[in-house]
């Protein structure tokens, strides 16, 4: 088993693990310890609208790459959430 510190921290891999989160709770993707899939909509949404604050309070720190990723990420995952509403 890979020892959590062994993976590299940055802003990208911050978003990825909040969008994961949120994909969970949308349902999308199983539980990695029931191997199910369940809905959590109060949850996916409250992490997609955290993610929307990263973005507010980010704007104009981020480089291109990551800009880029937070915006696809929250653009898909509001999509998602609106849908699921």
């Amino acid at each position: 088993m890979s020892d959590a510190r062994e993976l590299p921290v940055s802003f990208s891999s911050f978003v990825v693990s909040l969008a994961a989160s949120a994909m969970l709770h949308l349902g999308e993707t199983a539980d990695p310890s029931t191997g199910k899939k369940e809905v959590n909509l109060p949850v996916a949404k409250q992490t997609v609208d955290l993610m929307a604050v990263l973005k507010e309070k980010t704007a104009g720190n981020l480089d291109e790459e990551e800009q880029q990723l937070l915006d696809t990420l929250l653009g898909d995952l509001q999509g998602k959430v609106a849908k699921a509403s």
